[in-house]
């Protein structure tokens, strides 16, 4: 049986030339979108409109860029620093009346003078001053339960090690320096000039700090909120260590140890070291500024 087209040639020709003065004039109106409208064409009338507008809609975009780099307030938001430190050991020289030395229990946050902010010179039975590499730093106790607001009167305690990785009444005996308590101001911070630490065998660089609700409290040396460390950053420890007669053997211990292999350190997210590591800037030769924020749950 013989098939019927439907039309004529004719017919389809006329079609045809339709379909061509429509494309010239869409590229006409169009100005530059030749080879967009042409595929658009070719799949049917349509299509070929919708392609053009969502050429179109691709290019305005641009806010959309710009609302996507508006999340400034995510970095802003500094709760991504703002989270809780992990809890550490004091170690076996905390001096805060919870251990013995030479059979005595050691506790320097009863004894006159500890609060202070400049915790460079010894102040009990030695007035002897550590040596090394000054550093001023500043903490800021924030509270992770409440949009990183500060918390201010609280007593933070530091202490760590001197340039040769001894401690102050325990390996250092006869001194008390590198000890100290300073009490957060309205914006939660508290500010102490002391010495980087020297690196000591199987330990990272670090700080020891005690945070308690109270000075009263912190006196006690037993009711703290948090006690936990600090982790000095990479970059100072290999600039100060380079002064090999103050620090005498800390470049070779450092360079057998990370916080990933650190007995303390080692088992915390990247984002608690990061937080517990303080942003330091200045040199090896004029000292160091550095800032750290210590988040905790109240």
């Amino acid at each position: 049986m013989t098939q019927h087209h439907g039309h004529s040639l004719a017919e389809d020709l006329q079609v045809m030339e339709a379909m061509i003065a429509r494309r010239r004039a869409l590229k006409w109106l169009a100005g530059a979108g030749t080879a967009g409208i042409i595929a658009g064409c070719s799949g049917g009338g349509s299509s070929s409109g919708t392609t053009v507008v969502s050429t179109g809609a691709t290019a305005t975009p641009t806010p959309t860029a710009s609302a996507t780099a508006t999340p400034t307030p995510t970095t802003t938001a500094t709760s991504g620093s703002c989270i809780a430190d992990p809890t550490e050991t004091a170690g076996p020289y905390p001096g805060d009346g919870t251990n013995t030395a030479s059979g005595s229990t050691s506790n320097v946050l009863t004894v006159s003078g500890i609060v202070r902010s400049d915790i460079r010179a010894s102040f009990i039975s030695s007035t002897n001053t550590a040596a090394g590499v000054k550093v001023v730093i500043t903490l800021t106790l924030v509270n992770v339960n409440s949009a990183c607001a500060p918390l201010s009167g609280y007593a933070i305690y530091l202490w760590h090690c001197n340039a040769a990785g001894n401690y102050s009444l325990y390996t250092a005996a006869a001194e008390s320096y590198l000890r100290g308590v300073q009490v957060t101001d309205a914006n939660g911070q508290v500010t102490f000039t002391t010495i980087f630490p020297g690196c000591y065998d199987g330990r990272y660089p670090h700080m020891h700090f005690e945070v308690f609700s109270s000075l009263s409290n912190a006196t006690s040396g037993r009711y703290s909120v948090l006690t936990s460390q600090l982790a000095m950053p990479a970059a100072a420890c290999n600039a100060v260590y380079a002064d090999t007669t103050t620090y005498a053997g800390s470049a070779t211990r450092y360079a057998s140890v990370s916080t990933g292999s650190d007995g303390v350190f080692g088992d915390n997210t990247s984002a608690q070291i990061a937080a517990m590591t303080p942003a330091f800037t200045g040199s090896a030769s004029a000292g160091y500024t550095a800032a750290a924020t210590i988040g905790i749950a109240r």
